[in-house]
């Protein structure tokens, strides 16, 4: 099968699945949601603020607070978008049809990171303004030193947090147990040792923390990561390079 038909029928197989339609919207609905009631928040509190806090304030990455759940739906998206074929049965039919493993995977993640990527750009330029606009005089432009970064930033983020979990879904098969796996990493794990004094300089090179540093703008005071936000980002990419590469040698060698 040519490389264009396996991508259409990719294509075909992700739109038809009602559950990765509404995963999407969901990552829609709840980032924008959340990061306007957040800013809203913030607005009211601003003045009564410790002044180090106001100083430090970051009004981009307050309109991201809502990413912490969209990245809950992303993860879920991607898992979904792997391993549905599994859970069905239907990956024999799809391997006999696309018997070259990598045509078929990276045929897989190749159109459900673009469809993750348009809606992930698309929510957090949203959630930017619109939290913009709950933020009132605290706001800031998208013009603004470091800004637009931090927002294209934003759906870079997403998109590279359901790749990984494509990865992930791709090396263990299962929808359960992969969420089982990823949803305590990332909402758990990750902040238990980006939190603790004595494991935080492990937990800064984690996927979401190492990546969410894209969406800063404003440093906050004492800040001593030994990398900047494009930096953040690139640790975040080798964490996705290497869940595919895994997902790929472990398709290549086991049986359907």
């Amino acid at each position: 099968m040519a490389a264009t038909q396996v991508i259409r029928s990719e294509w075909t197989k992700i739109r038809s699945v009602a559950s990765t339609v509404w995963t999407l919207s969901l990552a829609v609905v709840v980032t924008i949601a959340l990061g306007m009631l957040i800013s809203a928040l913030s607005k009211n509190e601003f003045d009564t603020m410790p002044r180090q806090d106001r100083v430090s304030f970051d009004p981009t990455y307050i309109s991201f607070a809502g990413m912490t759940l969209g990245q809950l739906a992303m993860i879920v998206f991607g898992v979904l978008v792997v391993s549905n074929e599994y859970s069905t049965g239907m990956i024999r039919t799809s391997l006999a049809a696309v018997p070259r493993r990598a045509a078929f995977l990276f045929s897989k993640i190749a159109v459900a990171t673009g469809l993750a990527l348009v809606v992930a750009l698309a929510t957090s330029f949203a959630t930017f303004f619109l939290g913009q606009a709950m933020l009132g005089p605290h706001r800031t432009e998208l013009g603004d030193p470091g800004v637009l970064r931090a927002v294209v930033g934003g759906g870079l983020y997403m998109t590279l947090i359901a790749m990984f979990s494509m990865g992930v879904a791709a090396m263990l098969r299962s929808p359960m147990l992969s969420l089982g796996i990823l949803m305590p990493f990332f909402f758990l794990i990750s902040n238990i040792l980006g939190n603790v004094d004595a494991t935080k300089k492990i937990g800064r090179f984690l996927p979401d923390q190492a990546g969410s540093r894209i969406m800063q703008v404003v440093t906050p005071s004492g800040d001593d990561t030994p990398y900047g936000p494009w930096g953040g980002l690139g640790i975040m990419a080798l964490w996705v390079a290497a869940s595919l590469v895994g997902g790929y040698v472990l398709l290549k060698r086991r049986d359907a």
